[in-house]
């Protein structure tokens, strides 16, 4: 029974929130049910206060600091023009005749570069929908080409991204934002072209069938939103973000003395192995969040706001994540779940398949990339890192598996991200929707078995 009603949970989990309730009520609220079904009644205020909230503020506390700083330097690339100011600029240096590759490499670029992928979509649909319009190329192709730039190589691929399903990993595994390069390069290499040349092929079948834009009323008009930056001023932070995380995590941090962190108040660990990843990408962000205020001084209409509605806008997203950890914790704390545990570590002897059906099946379940990862590792990643160290695996590859994994079934049609991006788009899941699901899906498990076959074969690199 206790199995069963685990199952029974994780259904309703993802019914319920693919309806539209908030996972903030769902996941306290499903992890006690399956609770029930376990025949714990009595344990469910214990469970609720000791094991979901801690399992919860254990993750905000983690956490928090990239969701608030990379939300907030979002919200500052977009207030200054800067986001746009760089889409702009991809354009005119592509041409407008190769549209769908344009906005791939402008969301490309912003996410790869720390802006959110919420910021980028509200930055880049309009300047797509013109494109797209003038070259008669149809619109219900447009989320497919944001998708592709934002949710799948710059996200969980390419060595460096501060995006926070790169940076769950690294306390997990002892690792950084740059873990596994070569093979990172090679997936982001793989996810891109295949996902643009899939895209351009579909736009040339539809317009040879006939299909032009289409004539849609609610289309963005143009604002003059003021001026924006040139390019290359408008780039520099995203270089700033990239350039110091790697000297933090590379070269500056693991000279630091960090024996203070034997102290009972510093947690008493041995060494800072499992923090530098995301102390590097705190001192990356906090830069460049400085560096645009200073730079963008006399551009800022209502600075206050902006920082402001940047913090405010960090607070949802982690808040939903953590509920989904908390409710993973419960679920792994319950007897039924060992069955569920040792079908998942029984799939393969390698436990990078084993990592990267666990963390597909949560994503996927969750519909969330971070959420799903975060229960995955949080339940079985002790696991993965001894089976790992037992058959000679690197944990940089641990990294790279479960940080691709993640960014592959998490985009079923019920996640969160997909629902706002055809929001932003005006279009529909029947319209859209399979352009975005080979894209965020289909492609990214082709780059991941690549990853895991050369992993397997001539391991990290």
């Amino acid at each position: 029974m206790g199995t069963l009603g685990i199952l029974i949970s994780l259904a309703l989990l993802m019914y319920l929130a693919y309806r539209g309730i908030n996972v903030l009520i769902l996941a306290p609220l499903l992890a006690l049910l399956a609770l029930l079904f376990a025949g714990d009644i009595g344990l469910l205020l214990p469970t609720y206060t000791q094991v979901f909230m801690k399992a919860m503020g254990g993750y905000v506390i983690q956490f928090f600091p990239l969701f608030l700083l990379g939300a907030l330097f979002g919200k500052l690339m977009d207030d200054s023009g800067s986001a746009r100011a760089i889409a702009h600029g991809i354009v005119a240096k592509v041409g407008s005749e190769r549209a769908i590759l344009a906005i791939v490499l402008a969301c490309g670029i912003l996410t790869y570069g720390g802006v959110s992928l919420f910021v980028v979509a509200f930055a880049v649909y309009p300047i797509g929908a013109a494109l797209f319009r003038e070259a008669g190329i149809p619109k219900r192709l447009i989320p497919g080409a944001i998708a592709l730039g934002s949710f799948t190589f710059t996200m969980t691929a390419l060595p460096g991204t501060p995006a926070i399903q790169n940076a769950i990993p690294n306390p997990f595994f002892g690792t950084d934002a740059f873990a596994a390069p070569g093979l990172g390069v090679i997936a982001g290499l793989i996810m891109f072209g295949l996902g643009t040349w899939w895209l351009t092929a579909q736009s040339r079948k539809l317009m040879a069938a006939g299909e032009g834009y289409g004539e849609h009323r609610d289309d963005p008009v143009a604002e003059d939103k003021g001026s924006i930056p040139g390019f290359w001023l408008a780039l520099l932070p995203i270089f700033v973000v990239i350039a110091l995380n790697f000297l933090m995590a590379k070269q500056i941090l693991p000279a630091v003395d960090t024996s203070y962190l034997a102290k009972p108040e510093y947690g008493g660990l041995q060494d800072a192995k499992s923090l530098i990843g995301i102390w590097s990408i705190i001192v990356a962000l906090s830069a460049a969040i400085v560096l645009l205020i200073a730079m963008h001084w006399k551009r800022w209409m209502d600075l206050k706001k902006s920082v402001n509605d940047g913090a405010f806008g960090s607070m949802l997203p982690i808040l939903n994540t953590a509920a989904e950890v908390g409710y993973g914790t419960v679920i792994a704390s319950l007897a039924g779940f060992v069955i569920i545990r040792d079908l998942v570590l029984g799939v393969s002897s390698n436990p990078l398949i084993s990592e990267a059906v666990a963390v597909n099946i949560l994503a996927g379940i969750t519909g969330s990339a971070s959420g799903g990862m975060s229960i995955a590792l949080k339940t079985l990643g002790e696991q993965y890192l001894e089976m790992a160290t037992a058959a000679g695996i690197s944990p940089e590859l641990l990294h790279r598996v479960a940080a691709m994994a993640s960014g592959c079934m998490d985009t079923l049609p019920h996640n969160g991200a997909v629902i706002s991006l055809l929001a932003i788009c005006k279009l529909t899941h029947r319209e859209s929707y399979k352009f975005i699901f080979v894209n965020t899906v289909a492609f990214p498990m082709v780059a991941l078995a690549v990853v895991i076959t050369l992993g397997t074969m001539f391991g990290s690199f």
